[in-house]
């Protein structure tokens, strides 16, 4: 999903060509959704994609997200950009990553990849060693991933790239309907394969259960395969499981920088108490940063226990002032807005087979792994595998080997998908 080569407009365009970048002025593509603008296309393109679109969805209803005011989820690097050099980017705007052989490729039906969250396209699914070494679950990371693996196999493969890394999967779930009704125009096809991985579970599983906004459109029947990748779908707790040790890589006092949803507004480095109601997982004083992490939100204190080693564990989960942390508690966030409730009494439609993939290896350096029960690291398999709500179980599998970040590389992985798609 990050490059395009293809431009074709219903009607008269202007449109200005600089450096590899195609800016359109004027009606998107004559068989694409009216409410789809397209503003750009970008035929210079990184980590082996062919081209890159931006697309702006023009329903009445998207609503700008809130970035955290330090900077840590804005967007980098070339997929700026991609956004105008828009470092927070409107969530009504969205990027289209095609891989070479997009046009040519000899499977039958295309297939659309939703990352994860505080994730990218890149990094997720073309350049796991985008991040260094560690950055993809390994000491060392490969220069390629799923795109490239079913891209030699022959699928037509696209990606979908969201404005905020950490946003609401309502509104992601409308634009992968969009990125699929992109796919079915330039390719004249009526189906497409969707992979989502992590967070990316979400906006791939409510889209095909008609899981939306008041304003939101429908399922339109157009997914052959839904492949989920280390999904939540049971959903997860992994931000208040564990007291204050997830803290430290995001709680800027004590050094932390990570793009990631802290379950207190207050906490205590090196003797000073501080207050970052910004960084909170539950909306507070004005703030709501990780609507996406907080529709996530189960509790699993009831299976797995919480994990009592850590400091202020019992404040940190049912909430509370310990003796260095202070928060709502995971129920007050789950009030705020969990969406996992509400997507497993929604069925996913009989006529598409489910495919559900979890990793088995809790053993990703540099995080706190979820050792509660088994799982990838985040995410337990228990979640992952978890059927209810889904009519049609494809298939459901256990790679042992595979932590929760190499589940979009790690080559255990990429077969089975690939013969789940074949």
């Amino acid at each position: 999903m990050r490059r395009l080569r293809y431009l074709a407009a219903a009607g008269s365009v202007t449109a200005l060509v600089t450096a590899g970048v195609v800016v359109l002025g004027g009606s998107a593509d004559a068989a694409e959704p009216a409410y789809l603008t397209k503003e750009a296309t970008y035929s210079s393109v990184a980590n082996g994609w062919a081209q890159v679109d931006r697309y702006r969805d023009t329903t009445a209803g998207f609503a700008d997200e809130q970035y955290p005011p330090d900077g840590r989820g804005d967007q980098d690097g070339q997929r700026k950009s991609f956004f105008d050099n828009v470092a927070r980017p409107s969530s009504s705007r969205f990027l289209l990553y095609s891989a070479p052989g997009w046009d040519t490729g000899a499977k039958t039906t295309p297939v659309l990849l939703v990352h994860g969250a505080n994730d990218n396209p890149d990094r997720a699914w073309a350049n796991p060693n985008e991040s260094g070494g560690f950055g993809c679950g390994s000491a060392t990371c490969p220069s390629t991933g799923l795109m490239q693996q079913l891209q030699s196999r022959g699928h037509r493969v696209f990606a979908i790239g969201f404005a905020h890394k950490q946003g609401d999967n309502l509104q992601q779930a409308q634009q992968v309907g969009d990125a699929i009704a992109i796919i079915k125009a330039r390719l004249g096809v009526g189906q497409v394969d969707v992979v989502g991985w992590s967070k990316g579970m979400m906006s791939a599983r409510m889209y095909v259960s008609s899981v939306k906004p008041s304003w939101g459109r429908s399922y339109a029947g157009d997914v052959r395969k839904l492949v989920l990748l280390g999904g939540p779908n049971g959903g997860y707790d992994y931000p208040f499981a564990h007291g204050w040790a997830h803290d430290y890589s995001i709680w800027p006092e004590c050094g932390g920088a990570v793009n990631a949803p802290s379950p207190h507004t207050r906490m205590t480095c090196f003797g000073s108490l501080t207050h970052h109601p910004e960084l909170s997982i539950t909306p507070t004083g004005g703030f709501d940063t990780f609507p996406g992490q907080r529709q996530m939100l189960a509790r699993w204190d009831g299976v797995f226990g919480v994990n009592t080693t850590t400091q202020d564990w019992h404040t940190t989960y049912y909430g509370g002032r310990g003796f260095y942390t202070d928060g709502p508690g995971i129920q007050a966030a789950i009030d705020a807005g969990s969406l996992i409730s509400r997507i497993r009494s929604a069925p996913t439609p009989s006529g598409v087979p489910v495919y559900l993939l979890a990793g088995g290896s809790p053993s990703i350096v540099g995080i706190w792994n979820e050792t509660r029960g088994p799982s990838d690291g985040v995410v337990f398999v228990q979640s992952a595998l978890s059927t209810t709500g889904i009519s049609n179980v494809g298939a459901t599998t256990l790679i042992a080997s595979a932590n929760h970040l190499q589940l979009g590389w790690a080559t255990s992985v990429s077969s089975t998908v690939a013969g789940w798609l074949s």
